[in-house]
C-alpha cells in the first residue's frame, strides 16, 4: 500500500487548521486580526519581491501572522496586492496559500519560474497559463482524489483564456509537470512528461490547483519558463529585473480580468488596510 495515494479521507475535516493557527501566531506575535490585501502573489523565485523593494514600491504587511514568511504589500493599478516570496514546493506553495486565504485573500496567483520542455512557443523567457498539471508531487494527493492532473476551475480558466487570447501575448496556455524532485528530472521523466504534452516543468501547479479544487478559491498559476534545465551554457536569463516587470504585467492583467468579473469590495481600494 503506498501511504501517498492510499489511505485518505479526502471529506474528513482536519484537526490543525490554518484558521487556528493564525490564531496563535497573532497571539505570540501580538499581531492585530487585520486581514491580507484581497489579492495575493506567490513569488517563488523572489525576483518580484527584489524588484519591489529596490525600487521602494513595497512595505512589509506587519499583520501578516505566518511563521515562516513575510509578506510585502504594493499597488498594482491602484490596488492593493499582497506578495509572498520564495515558497518554493508544492507542500510550502499550499501551506501558504492555506494561510493566505485563511487570513482574507479572495484570489491567489502564482508566478513560477520553470524549465521548458517543448519548443512549440519560441526559446525562453516566455509565460505559460497553466491549464492543467501533472500530479508528479505529494500534495495534491492529500486534498483531491488520485488522477493524473489537477486544473484551474473551469470558468476561471475560461476568464484567462480569453484575457490572454491575443497573438500579441507572450503568454501561451498549456500543461506542465509538477515535480516535488528538480534533480530527478531524468531523460525518461522527461520523456513521459513531454509525450503527454506538457510544455514546462515546475514545483506547484498541481498542488495548488488541487487545493484550489477542495477548498473551492480562485487560483491561477503562470509559469515563467526561464531555462532549459541548464542543458547549455547561458540558460536561466529572464531578462530585465530577472523578468520581474514582465511577470508583473502577467499579474497585472489577470488581476484585472478577475475584478471586472466579480468585482470585490475589497480589491477596489489601494489602501491595505481594508
Amino acid at each position: 500500500m503506498s501511504l501517498l495515494r492510499d489511505a485518505k479521507t479526502f471529506a474528513e475535516p482536519s484537526v490543525f487548521t490554518p484558521n487556528a493557527l493564525l490564531r496563535e501566531a497573532r497571539r505570540q506575535k501580538r499581531l492585530p486580526d487585520a486581514p491580507v490585501p484581497a489579492v495575493c502573489l506567490l513569488d517563488p523565485d523572489g525576483d518580484i519581491a527584489r524588484m519591489l523593494r529596490a525600487s521602494g514600491r513595497a512595505t512589509i504587511h506587519e499583520a501578516w501572522p505566518c511563521y515562516h514568511t513575510e509578506m510585502l504589500r504594493f499597488s498594482l493599478d491602484g490596488i492593493a496586492v499582497g506578495l509572498v516570496p520564495c515558497a518554493v514546493g508544492a507542500s510550502f506553495a499550499v501551506l501558504i496559500a492555506e494561510q493566505l486565504f485563511a487570513a482574507g485573500c479572495e484570489l491567489l496567483i502564482s508566478v513560477t519560474s520553470a524549465g521548458q520542455l517543448s519548443d512549440q512557443f519560441g526559446s525562453p523567457p516566455y509565460f505559460v497559463l497553466i491549464q492543467s498539471a501533472w500530479r508528479d508531487e505529494g500534495t495534491s494527493h492529500h486534498y483531491v482524489p488520485p488522477a493524473e492532473v489537477s486544473g484551474m476551475e473551469p470558468s476561471l480558466l475560461r476568464l484567462m483564456e480569453r484575457t490572454f487570447s491575443s497573438g500579441q501575448s507572450r503568454v501561451h496556455p498549456g500543461s506542465v509537470w509538477t515535480t516535488d524532485a528538480p534533480y530527478r528530472e531524468t531523460a525518461s521523466a522527461i520523456a513521459h512528461f513531454r509525450a503527454r504534452g506538457a510544455v514546462a516543468v515546475e514545483m506547484e501547479a498541481a498542488a495548488l490547483y488541487a487545493f484550489a479544487e477542495a477548498r473551492r478559491k480562485p487560483v491561477v498559476c503562470f509559469a515563467h519558463v526561464t531555462n532549459q534545465m541548464a542543458a547549455r551554457d547561458g540558460d536561466f536569463e529572464k531578462g530585465d529585473a530577472n523578468g520581474a516587470h514582465d511577470a508583473l504585467e502577467v499579474v497585472r492583467v489577470a488581476m484585472g480580468a478577475w475584478l471586472r468579473e466579480v468585482h470585490s469590495p475589497r480589491a477596489s481600494t489601494s489602501d491595505p488596510s481594508l
